[in-house]
């Protein structure tokens, strides 16, 4: 797997108004900014993200992933 392709995966899953995918083939990073996660503390957020991950969480396809989950209004407030 590679960055496009773990993009296309969680944009597939959650409506991302930003998303920023880097890493090695196995762990990888993540800024997702979405307004779905509006109202959603930090564990719920993680976890709409691992849901559109499905198996692949499972089978080491994606072995770790360290996340950055804001919604659109905090992500403005970061690049300020």
């Amino acid at each position: 797997m590679d960055a496009e392709q773990l993009k296309t995966i969680i944009q597939a899953g959650i409506p991302c108004e930003h998303i920023e995918v880097s890493g090695d083939g196995v762990h990888w990073d993540a800024i997702i900014v979405s307004a779905g996660f509006e109202g959603k503390r930090k564990i719920a957020r993680h976890q709409l993200v691992y849901a559109t991950l499905g198996d692949r969480m499972k089978t080491n396809e994606v072995h770790a992933l360290s996340m950055q989950t804001v919604t659109p209004a905090e992500w403005a407030v970061l690049n300020a």
